[in-house]
C-alpha cells in the first residue's frame, strides 16, 4: 500500500491534537484531540468528515494516548486510513528550537537531543512536544518524522531586534537572545493576508496578532519577521492567560526578598498565576472575564483594558519599526472570535490609518475576512490560523520535496 497520508501531532502537557492530511491534495481527512492525558479517564474526540465520536479512553501518558489515536485512525465506524502503512510521515509542532534550527528538519537522534537542550526555555511546551515525538518514534519507528519549530519564522530578525542590552558575553556563551514564538501561525496568516489583499507578500508591512491563552505580536516586513513580542522564552511580551508578559526585571528580586520566594516559585508565578488570571482573580479565559465585566466587576474591566492596551501599544511600535503599515491581522482563539477585544484594540488607532467597520467586526464567521471600512488605508483582517496545515506542508516539503505555493491548494 502506497503511503499517502501525513499525520500532524501537536502535544500539550495533557493533550494530543492531531490531524491527517492527504499527501497529494492536502485535504483534511481526519482529526481530533486527546484531552486529560495522565488522568482517569482521558477523553478522545475524533472526527472523520461528518462522523464524530467522543469516548473515554485510557491514556496514562502520551504514548498510550497516541496509540489510541492510531487505533481509531484505521478502525471504528469510519476509517481515515485502511492501515498505518498509509502514513507517509509525521509532522510535529515544536515550540522552541533556539537558533539551532533555522528551518524545519527531519528528526534523528541528534535533532531530538538538541530539542531537549532547549526545553528549559519553554518548560510548558517543549517537554510535551518531546513526549509526542518519542511516542511516535516508538509506535511507528520506520516512518519519517519532521519537527516544525515555532521559532523558525523569526530567525530573519536583525541583531538590533534580537540582542538584549545585557553583557554581550552572555549572548555568546549562553545564546541569550530574542527567539520569538507562534512563528508557524504568524507566517501562515501574514501570507494569507497578502493573498486576500491581492498584493505581493514581499512588498507588504503587516502586524500579525496571535491572541489566545498565549499571545504574541509580530512585525512582518517584505515577507520577513523583523521583530516579535515574545523573547528568550514565551513569557515576554503581551499580557496572556496566565503569563505576565513584560514587567520590570527588578520586580522579581523584590518579590523574592519580600515574599521569601525561591526562583522556581517566581517562575511558576509569572508563567502560571499572572496575566489575565492574576489581574482579574477570576480566570485565564477571557470569556469568563468579559461576563464578570458586564456585571460591573472592576478588576475584570481592568484586565481587559490592560490586555488590549498592551496589544495596541505593540501595534504602534511595530508600525514605527517597519516605517509604515499596510495591514493588521487578528488570529488565535481570542483574535478570531472576540469582536469586543478587536474593537478595544483598534480604538484610537485612527492616526495609523486603521478604521474598523463594526458591522463587519461583529458579524460571526469562520472565514478569513476584512473587517476594516472600505476607505481604511490600513486593512484589518481576521484570519483563522491553521498551524497544522503548515506543519503538513513543511513535512511534505522535507520528505517528498513537494512545495505548495498557495496555502489553500
Amino acid at each position: 500500500m502506497r503511503p499517502s497520508k501525513i499525520l500532524v501531532v501537536n502535544c500539550g502537557s495533557s493533550s494530543i491534537k492531531y490531524r491527517v492530511y492527504d499527501a497529494e491534495s492536502l485535504e483534511d481527512v481526519a482529526g481530533g484531540i486527546v484531552e486529560r492525558v495522565g488522568s482517569k479517564p482521558a477523553v478522545l474526540k475524533h472526527s472523520v468528515g461528518s462522523y464524530s465520536v467522543t469516548i473515554d479512553i485510557e491514556a496514562s501518558d502520551h504514548k498510550q494516548g497516541l496509540s489510541k489515536v492510531l487505533e481509531w485512525l484505521c478502525s471504528g465506524d469510519v476509517k481515515a486510513v485502511e492501515s498505518l502503512d498509509e502514513i507517509a510521515a509525521i509532522g510535529h509542532r515544536v515550540v522552541h528550537g533556539g537558533d539551532a534550527f533555522v528551518d524545519s528538519t527531519i528528526i534523528d537522534d541528534r535533532v531530538l537531543e538538541t530539542i531537549k537542550d532547549w526545553a528549559e526555555l519553554a518548560p510548558l511546551h517543549n517537554p510535551p512536544n518531546i513526549a509526542g515525538i518519542e511516542a511516535a518514534k516508538s509506535l511507528l519507528p520506520e516512518i519519517p518524522q519532521v519537527a516544525v519549530f515555532d521559532t523558525s519564522f523569526h530567525q530573519t530578525m536583525p541583531e538590533r531586534a534580537y540582542i538584549y542590552p545585557i553583557p554581550y558575553e552572555l549572548y555568546k556563551k549562553h545564546r541569550i537572545r530574542r527567539y520569538g514564538f507562534h512563528g508557524t501561525s504568524h507566517g501562515y496568516v501574514a501570507r494569507k493576508a497578502a493573498e486576500i489583499l491581492g498584493k505581493p507578500f514581499e512588498k507588504l508591512k503587516i502586524v500579525t496578532c496571535h491572541l489566545g491563552n498565549g499571545c504574541s505580536v509580530t512585525a512582518v516586513r517584505n515577507g520577513r519577521s523583523i521583530d516579535t513580542s515574545m523573547g528568550f522564552t514565551p513569557l515576554e511580551g503581551l499580557v496572556m492567560g496566565t503569563r505576565s508578559g513584560d514587567i520590570d526585571p527588578s520586580i522579581i528580586f523584590y518579590m523574592m526578598s519580600r515574599e521569601k520566594l525561591q526562583s522556581e516559585e517566581v517562575e511558576d508565578m509569572l508563567n502560571r498565576k499572572s496575566g489575565l488570571l492574576g489581574i482579574s482573580g477570576i480566570s485565564n479565559d477571557i470569556r469568563d472575564i468579559e461576563k464578570e465585566e458586564m456585571n460591573g466587576n472592576r478588576r475584570a474591566r481592568l484586565a481587559l483594558e490592560i490586555f488590549t492596551y498592551r496589544v495596541r501599544k505593540y501595534i504602534g511600535a511595530y508600525a514605527a519599526a517597519m516605517g509604515g503599515l499596510d495591514s493588521v491581522v487578528f488570529t488565535g482563539g481570542i483574535g478570531e472570535n472576540d469582536p469586543k477585544i478587536r474593537s478595544m484594540i483598534c480604538e484610537d488607532l485612527g492616526f495609523l490609518g486603521i478604521e474598523l467597520d463594526e458591522n463587519l467586526n461583529v458579524k460571526a464567521s469562520r472565514e478569513a475576512r476584512i473587517i476594516s471600512s472600505g476607505g481604511s488605508p490600513v486593512k484589518v483582517l481576521v484570519i483563522p490560523t491553521d498551524e497544522e496545515r503548515v506543519i503538513a506542508i513543511e513535512t511534505l516539503k522535507l520528505v517528498r520535496g513537494k512545495v505548495y505555493k498557495n496555502l489553500d491548494s
